[in-house]
């Protein structure tokens, strides 16, 4: 699967990037405001009685701000912030040597929390609900367990997939968030906000078209700016004006409603040579070199959240407003009744 501009996943690159530009306060934080007044409230509540904030859990799209909003959780705590991730955490022994080392209110953070192993997740549930370890040292008959008592702590774990959480696990935090995708005023105040990180003069003109194309993502308007704000110093007198943003984001092929050219192969293949389904996935996927997990799993959300798509039991269906979108008349042979 080649490179996406348009892909909430984040890169190597984009870590380092995205470091520069995460705010440190919740009142620096922008969209998600239903999540920011909840945590606000909680926070002050935990600050007030002097204890360490419920377990969090923040769930959604990739690309929304979990790690930003986490790490602002810290902040606002005052306490220490210790990352890893589910993949990273192979063994129960792993475990405890991170959280025996935690101090009193620490925030640890469990990136793709549901990659935990069954094991892991044993240990972890004490951990959680009465602040201990609980270890066996030894094997077979001669193997005791032995109890670690911890510092109080808040574990902040973050998932695109609830789903596939364990009900155990996720009955344990006492604060779930689901983070929506962001609208395009809160996206424009972003790539406002980050192209004054960055020194780069931008009208609220181009701000805006890059959110229109940022597939509600922020992670992807700081990617489409990163890559306009080079356009615009090469080719231009270094300012991003709507001009040269929509001549910038024309080069990168990502049209008004954050379609690249992947997204446009797949949908013109099915109008073009299955007059718009339905077809299978498995047709699909060999008639545009891709891969059926990769385009369930990549590329049709997306399509199918804007209505470009639909998915029936007799295979996936391009819309009306996909036809629209590329200036095609839809074929009228009483199919999409069936």
């Amino acid at each position: 699967m080649e490179e996406r501009v348009i892909s909430g996943e984040a890169t190597s690159f984009d870590n380092g990037f995205e470091q520069s530009l995460r705010p440190q306060r919740l009142g620096q934080y922008i969209g998600q405001d239903r999540v920011k007044h909840n945590l606000g409230i909680f926070i002050e509540a935990a600050k007030q009685r002097e204890e360490s904030l419920d377990h969090v859990l923040l769930y959604g799209p990739p690309g929304l701000g979990k790690t930003t909003l986490a790490s602002v959780i810290a902040n606002e705590m005052g306490v220490n912030f210790r990352t890893t991730s589910g993949p990273a955490i192979e063994r129960p022994g792993d475990l405890a040597a991170i959280v025996s080392s935690l101090e009193p209110g620490d925030v640890l953070f469990i990136d793709e929390i549901h990659r935990l192993s069954r094991a892991v997740e044993e240990v972890l549930y004490p951990a959680m609900e009465d602040f201990c370890l609980d270890i066996v040292v030894g094997k077979g008959p001669e193997a005791r367990s032995i109890r670690f008592d911890l510092p109080p702590f808040t574990l902040i774990g973050a998932t695109t997939r609830a789903g596939s959480l364990s009900a155990p696990l996720r009955d344990r935090f006492g604060v779930p968030l689901r983070l929506d995708y962001y609208d395009r005023a809160a996206l424009a105040e972003i790539v406002v906000r980050s192209a004054d990180i960055f020194g780069a003069p931008i009208t609220r003109e181009a701000a805006e078209e890059m959110a229109m194309r940022s597939r509600g993502t922020p992670r992807i308007a700081n990617r489409l700016l990163r890559r306009v704000r080079d356009f615009a110093q090469v080719r231009g007198n270094g300012q991003i004006t709507l001009p040269t943003a929509q001549e910038a984001l024309e080069l990168l092929q990502v049209d008004s409603h954050g379609l690249d050219s992947i997204d446009h192969k797949l949908l013109l293949s099915m109008i073009e040579r299955f007059r718009g389904g339905p077809v299978g996935l498995d047709t699909i996927a060999a008639s545009i070199g891709e891969e059926s997990a990769t385009i369930e799993d990549v590329y049709e959300p997306y399509l199918l959240q804007i209505g470009f798509l639909q998915r029936t039991p007799r295979g996936r269906v391009a819309t009306p407003r996909a036809y629209e979108h590329f200036g095609m008349d839809m074929p009228d042979d009483g199919r999409r009744n069936e």
